[in-house]
Order: structure tokens, then C-alpha cells, then sequence
């Protein structure tokens, strides 16, 4: 289903083909310090960048970047980078888009990571910072 979203100052907008309803929430310490609180991600299979001249990039690790607004700093994506089949997999910013409604929180990662502050209810996945990082390099 395609989504449109965009930045918070306007400046980048986009249409995303989402590859499903749900979305994830991290608590990794790169996505609490980059996204202010978890970063809350919904996973694409196409993104067309209708203006994005203030698109930027931050390569955040060996194998993946995170895109913002250049103009606002909205967060906008997390991108994978690194070789093999996930490779441009991108996870666009639930905030991001314009409608969010019929997407569900489907699981959290990096639960042990997760601060005291805040705990999301419902019955869905959670993993470890141990078995995200088991998963993504298998």
C-alpha cells in the first residue's frame, strides 16, 4: 500500500510502498540518541523521493545510514548498507508518514537496551540486542 510522508518543515517529501502494516520499535542506544526516545520504523520495499534537496544521510555504523531533513532535522529513514540480501532494506520513520493508521506495533528491539521510563503493552515480539545482532549478520 503506498504511503506518502515527509519532513516536518516540508522541504523533503516521499512516497513509500510499506511491506506490510505492523511497526518495530528500537531501544538501541544509536536509535534512543539519534530519534530523542525509540526510533519506530516501518519497513519498505520502494521509496520515491518526490523533493528531497535537503535530504541527508549519517552513515550511523559499519552497515547502515540514517536520513534526515538537512532544513527541520526530522528523522526520516533507517537504511541498510552493508553487503548481502537486506541491502537497501529501509525502514522509514512511523512518524514520518502522513497517515499511520492500520499500522500496529509488531515488536521491539534492543528490549534489554529499553530505558525504565517508558513500556509498550501488548503481546508482540521483543529481542534482545544479542539476537538482533545474531539475526542481522546471519
Amino acid at each position: 500500500m503506498s504511503h506518502s510522508g515527509g519532513c516536518l518543515c516540508g522541504d523533503v517529501r516521499f512516497t513509500a510502498e510499506l511491506a506490510g502494516s505492523s511497526t518495530g520499535a528500537c531501544h538501541c542506544d544509536t536509535c534512543l540518541s539519534w530519534a530523542g526516545g525509540p526510533f519506530f520504523g516501518v519497513q519498505t520495499t520502494s521509496i520515491t523521493f518526490q523533493s528531497d534537496a535537503t535530504l541527508r544521510a549519517y552513515t550511523s555504523s559499519e552497515w547502515a545510514e540514517r536520513g534526515f531533513c538537512g532544513t527541520c532535522g526530522s528523522t526520516l529513514f533507517y537504511r541498510l548498507t552493508v553487503d548481502g540480501p537486506r541491502k537497501g532494506q529501509t525502514n522509514i520513520a512511523l512518524g514520518s508518514l502522513d497517515d499511520t493508521s492500520g499500522i500496529e506495533l509488531g515488536y521491539e528491539l534492543f528490549i534489554d537496551n529499553k530505558p525504565s521510563a517508558y513500556a509498550f503493552v501488548g503481546d508482540h515480539k521483543r529481542m534482545t540486542g544479542d539476537e538482533v545482532m545474531g539475526r542481522a549478520m546471519s
